[in-house]
């Protein structure tokens, strides 16, 4: 074999090799960047909905910033979304396993015109509904409701309206049982945090402070005493991970009954937490006020570093 048949041959070989050695790098990085999304999904959320005018009112700083979740908190598309809603109260855990677009429910009254005018036809997601359930009764919950025809409320949709505009992923909704309490709904999430791994974003959807008759349309930009202590409790608790005495708000937490006279819209909060995993932390993302009581605190969960 004369010299330049050799080159050849080398010279081939020297190509296989740097092509099987891009291809593997290629998915080396293809693998990581993999593992870096799988770790964004590892962290749960609460978002403090506040009034339902959040629709359609640009002054309200929070619209904004759910207007900007996808690009500045959470830049990667889950497959499915499950929200758990302080406007769904049930005796037992019940989420909603619609086929098709899912109806918009509008569980408010007296407000302007084109409010019910809005549409979030998401696509229900039957198939997360059953999986919920397999997870929750699993855990011991011998009750698990399947509600095939309820839609989504605006618990639900009107911060998915901001948040994925699109309405392009499926929703499931998952009901609190008020007449429980904290640890009841911290331990549904726990149960369901396996969903993180499956490519489900976890939502709680309620308010940080939650005391309608206390609210003061003519509060401008100042925030009442109690409502900013139980907030700055709440957010200092979540930060340091003490998920035990957020469970325990009623009895640690100052003015908890003033600031959640009824605990519908803070029992999110708790299966966020729940589903968190443990050596996690809350940390705010958002805050602002309305009506000088109504908290638009806003969190992530995630590991603590």
């Amino acid at each position: 074999m004369n010299a330049k048949s050799l080159f050849y041959i080398y010279a081939i070989g020297c190509l296989c090799f740097c092509l099987v050695f891009t291809v593997k790098v290629a998915n080396i990085i293809e693998s990581r960047e993999f593992l870096k999304k799988e770790k964004m999904t590892m962290e749960t959320f609460y978002i403090s909905h506040g009034s339902p005018t959040l629709s359609i009112d640009d002054s309200l700083p929070a619209r904004g910033f759910l207007k900007s979740f996808q690009k500045k908190v959470f830049p990667v598309k889950p497959k499915a979304i499950l929200i758990i809603s302080g406007h769904w109260e049930t005796a037992d855990p019940a989420v909603n396993a619609v086929e098709g677009p899912s109806e918009t429910i509008y569980d408010f009254y007296n407000f302007p015109k084109k409010m019910y005018q809005l549409k979030y036809p998401a696509p229900g997601a039957p198939k997360l509904a059953s999986r919920v359930k397999e997870l929750l009764s699993a855990s011991g919950f011998k009750r698990v409701h399947v509600d095939k025809k309820r839609g989504l409320d605006h618990g639900a949709w009107v911060p998915l309206m901001l948040m994925y505009p699109e309405a392009d992923i499926p929703v499931c909704q998952l009901s609190v049982q008020t007449e429980k309490d904290a640890s009841h709904h911290f331990n549904m999430g726990k149960a369901l945090a396996p969903l993180k791994d499956e490519g489900v974003l976890i939502i709680g959807s309620g308010a940080a402070t939650h005391n309608l008759r206390a609210m003061n349309g003519q509060a401008g930009n100042s925030v009442t005493p109690w409502a900013y202590e139980f907030d700055n409790w709440i957010k200092e608790a979540l930060y340091e991970g003490r998920y035990e005495d957020v469970n325990d708000y009623e009895a640690k937490a100052p003015y908890a009954k003033v600031a959640h006279p009824w605990p519908d819209h803070f029992y999110p909060l708790h299966v966020a937490m729940g589903a968190a995993g443990e050596n996690t932390r809350g940390e705010l993302i958002h805050t602002s006020w309305s009506a000088g009581t109504l908290s638009y605190s806003s969190y992530k969960f995630t590991e603590k570093s």
